[in-house]
Order: C-alpha cells, then sequence, then structure tokens
C-alpha cells in the first residue's frame, strides 16, 4: 500500500498514540494502528480531540489505513458519527478479513464510509466528499 502521490502532500502535523499513528493533512485524516492493537473509546475520544484542534469549523474526511491487525470497538461508531464535520470515512485494506470487519463497522457507523484497495483511490474519494461536503446525515 502506497501513501505517495504525484502530488506533494505536505503533513500538517503527526500525532504519535499509544497505539498507532494519526497524520493530520489540510482537510483529512490518516490513521495507521499498530498490530495487536484495540481502538477503544477512549482512544477514539484522542482522535476527536485531534480532528477538533485542526478541523474544528471545517469538513474533513478520515482513511484508516490497515497494514496491521487490530480491534475496533464498534460503539465508537456512535460518537463518531456526531462529528457533522466528518464528511467521509475510508478504510483502505488489501486483506479480505477486513473487508467483512468493513460491512459490520458500515452497519454500526451508518454515514459514508467506503472500503478501498488502493490509497489513491480512498484518498480521491475522500477529497471529493469534504470538497462538496456531501455525507449522509
Amino acid at each position: 500500500m502506497r501513501i505517495t502521490s504525484t502530488k506533494k502532500t505536505i503533513v500538517v502535523r503527526e500525532y504519535q498514540l499509544d497505539i498507532g499513528t494519526i497524520q493530520v493533512f489540510d482537510d483529512y485524516m490518516v490513521a495507521t494502528f499498530d498490530e495487536g492493537a484495540t481502538v477503544t473509546l477512549e482512544r477514539a475520544y484522542q482522535m476527536i480531540g485531534i480532528s477538533e484542534i485542526h478541523f474544528r469549523n471545517r469538513n474533513f474526511g478520515y482513511i484508516s489505513l490497515r497494514k496491521n491487525s487490530y480491534a475496533v470497538d464498534p460503539t465508537i461508531y456512535n460518537y463518531l458519527r456526531g462529528l457533522d464535520n466528518l464528511k467521509a470515512f475510508a478504510i483502505v485494506s488489501k486483506k479480505e478479513i477486513d473487508m467483512h470487519n468493513f460491512k459490520i463497522e458500515k452497519l454500526f457507523y451508518k454515514k459514508n464510509m467506503e472500503f478501498f484497495i488502493e490509497f489513491e483511490n480512498a484518498l480521491a474519494w475522500v477529497k471529493k466528499r469534504v470538497k462538496t461536503g456531501k455525507g449522509k446525515k
């Protein structure tokens, strides 16, 4: 999985959490979590806090780059749904198990969420949703 692009992308800020890394760009965030980590509600609050610092009054997207296997507490989607300015949620993985998990996660999230095999496709989709401000309420 590549994170590179033909256009130069600048990381605004990078956060090292105890479960992985969050990279913040102009209008989206990319999360890469460690092998075996568990994304709990407490950790989700950290990510929500980061989004409020960088995107308080503007739309943004979130890309989960699933290079490693980790667990996600599905109740966090109830809280993420409440972020009105989060317009796109993309999951990027080449693993079949992640595709199956995505179908379950999508049931909890109930907003604009898509699965991608290539990072570039996810990024294009997120940028389009953020630009138009379209996201299911």
